[in-house]
């Protein structure tokens, strides 16, 4: 699971990043808000972490921002700004959880994990046998019955399909398909992706070339429609 920290006060920064790579969580850390909003744009995160008085954009401008394109990444701001208006204020813009500080590293910890899995959950649903059209799958055996017949889906296969399935309707980047299938730090270029939609269309799709279920988005990703 992925988290972007917004925190310009360095130590609070690294503490909380620490303590939530401890919990095996992978953290990238933004100190203004124009770089945490191009992170964002660019990157697939499972939480986000803001800071309100942040330089450049501030916490509650991202927060509405994200919630313009995206309503279900949890939000939680770690914030100094802590009367009832200001909590007020960073719930209408649509956080999920308000902690003022100085705050308790653990009550933090055990917010972001509530958060996580119940986003995960809700995300998540998405059974072993699967079905759509006339094509059947299989997410636990790998097994698949698409227009040729009975076939194995190779790992990668079985979780890029799973991620796409999870996001339906939704445009998902290449970036954001690197990141959540082949990881972070190393990963192939997008071309591979390109190569992998291609066997799914060759796969589950009546004529390949018209498909309907994988459908491109020229200049950002692919979209899973049903």
């Amino acid at each position: 699971m992925r988290i972007l920290l917004v925190e310009d006060e360095e130590n609070i920064r690294d503490v909380v990043k620490l303590n939530l790579e401890m919990e095996d969580y992978e953290v990238v850390t933004a100190k203004d808000g124009k770089t945490a909003l191009k992170f964002i744009k660019g990157q697939h995160f499972d939480l986000l972490i803001l800071d309100v008085m942040l330089p450049e954009v501030d916490g509650f401008q991202i927060c509405e921002q994200v919630r313009l394109t995206n309503t279900d990444i949890p939000i939680i701001f770690l914030t100094a700004k802590d009367t009832t208006p200001d909590r007020i204020e960073g719930l209408k813009r649509g956080a999920d959880d308000y902690l003022t500080k100085p705050f308790n590293l653990e009550e933090l910890l055990l917010r972001v994990n509530n958060l996580i899995r119940r986003t995960s959950k809700s995300l998540g649903n998405i059974p072993d046998k699967f079905e759509f059209g006339d094509n059947k799958v299989n997410f636990a055996t790998y097994e698949a019955t698409g227009n040729q017949g009975a076939f194995t889906l190779t790992k990668k296969e079985a979780m890029l399909l799973k991620l796409l399935v999870e996001r339906k309707n939704e445009v998902v980047s290449r970036q954001q398909i690197l990141q959540s299938v082949w990881g972070y730090d190393v990963y192939p270029s997008t071309r591979t992706i390109d190569n992998f939609i291609l066997s799914f269309r060759k796969y589950f799709e009546q004529d390949p070339k018209q498909p309907s279920f994988f459908r491109s988005v020229r200049g950002v990703g692919y979209k899973f429609v049903v």
